[in-house]
């Protein structure tokens, strides 16, 4: 063994330094044969020692035992599959706009003369009250004139129908006593006769009287009135303008009923239906309302395949071009399960725990979410990662433990911790 053969070198190597010793103990006058002594003596000394460390470590290495390399594990959270019915809600955005607005353009030219209220943004205005008056005295007196004219004609027609006409004479003679140049022009007497008739167009009666008709409804345009109860949210005009015909004078709504345009894939076209609810969000997400589908565009866009859908909504903290998102619940998706999307592995795997070893399963995604996917194909019971771990891979040994306090997660089920 390699401890006999250590022990019998040290026998030799002190037997060696004995005789050395008992060479150098002899009396000897030459200074060489002194130094080659003193020499011989110091290597053996040093071949000594040397000896003796290199057996300790040889002895030391062969009793220490060997260590095995541990494999390194990490700590993960798993969560206890059960499916259920996942309801699908479409996420989406738009800008609200009132429901009645109205652009006020001039349809005549004249000075900006006067207005029920002070024509500025923010100004509410009853329905019928006077948002623009346009002096028209001009058009006034023109309107007088073709009164006088049609007044005038008639005047003249009165001794024929007197010869001609007997019968007819007494409505047409109540007709010119009772009109009034300051009123609207009442309608013509009904012609009883085909003869009359003819008679009264040849004379160029009706000619005249439609010249006043449409003067007086033209005189009607210099003043702008509120269709509805609503208020100014833009003014282009200020009083003593001279406003030109075509011109933009301002904006009307109503703020009390809004509608939001918002887009969604053509694909849920079929589950918008009119009257659906849909839940809104301001972009802070501190208020709600609630609000209704009213119309479904059935026109897809080319480029975006997305289709319009308005949503009309009503209550306090609304207001013209306001962003709002929109979440509408289109439908529910049945034995399916709802995770992170971080734990989706190459868009169709997760990784689940198969006693103390990680294992990839396959599943079929539903539904993409802005952080989750609703997805199928689990089997209840399952354990799958509650969180991603970076570098999992299938075949990695875990340890499953039973956390004592509760988690939250994203799904309804059983939540528990599992130590690697």
């Amino acid at each position: 063994t390699s401890n006999t053969y250590f022990e019998n070198l040290y026998i030799s190597i002190i037997r060696g330094l004995c005789q050395l010793y008992a060479l150098s103990s002899k009396k000897s006058k030459s200074p060489i044969i002194m130094l080659r002594r003193i020499i011989l003596a110091i290597l053996g000394v040093a071949l000594v020692g040397g000896s003796i460390l290199l057996a300790q470590k040889l002895s030391e290495g062969k009793s220490r035992p060997v260590q095995k390399p541990q494999k390194k594990v990490a700590a993960v959270f798993v969560d206890t599959v059960q499916n259920s019915s996942t309801p699908i809600t479409i996420s989406t955005n738009g800008n609200l706009m009132a429901k009645q607005r109205v652009e006020l353009f001039a349809e005549v030219q004249g000075i900006f003369e006067s207005s029920a209220s002070t024509f500025k943004e923010g100004v509410r205005y009853s329905a019928g009250q006077t948002l623009i008056r346009i002096n028209s005295d001009e058009h006034r007196a023109n309107l007088r004139a073709q009164k006088s004219n049609l007044y005038n004609q008639l005047i003249l027609l009165l001794p024929d129908l007197r010869l001609d006409y007997a019968d007819v004479f007494p409505k047409w003679q109540t007709y010119i006593q009772n009109f009034d140049m300051e009123k609207k022009v009442a309608p013509l007497p009904e012609f009883e006769s085909e003869q009359e008739k003819l008679f009264v167009l040849g004379k160029g009666i009706q000619t005249a009287y439609f010249n006043v008709k449409n003067m007086e409804e033209r005189l009607l345009k210099y003043r702008i009135r509120a269709p509805f109860s609503g208020i100014l949210t833009e003014a282009l005009v200020d009083r003593g303008t001279l406003v030109r015909a075509g011109q933009k004078l301002g904006e009307f709504i109503n703020p009390n009923t809004y509608e939001l345009e918002v887009s969604i894939n053509n694909s849920y076209a079929d589950l918008m239906k009119v009257g659906k609810t849909v839940e809104l969000k301001n972009v802070e997400k501190t208020d709600n309302w609630t609000g209704k589908v009213t119309r479904v565009n059935s026109k897809v866009d080319a480029a975006s395949q997305m289709i319009s859908v308005f949503i009309q909504v009503s209550g306090k903290g609304l207001r013209e071009g306001m962003y709002l998102e929109a979440e509408v619940k289109a439908k529910e998706e049945e034995n399916t399960y709802e995770i992170d999307r971080k734990l989706l592995v190459n868009d169709e795997q997760v990784f689940a725990v198969n006693d103390t070893t990680l294992k990839l399963l396959k599943v079929n995604p539903i539904y993409y979410k802005e952080s989750s996917v609703v997805i199928r194909g689990l089997e209840d019971g399952e354990l799958i990662l509650a969180k991603a771990i970076p570098g999992a891979y299938e075949g990695m040994r875990v340890e499953i433990f039973e956390e004592k306090e509760e988690m939250v997660t994203t799904n309804t089920g059983k939540n528990r911790a599992a130590s690697l």
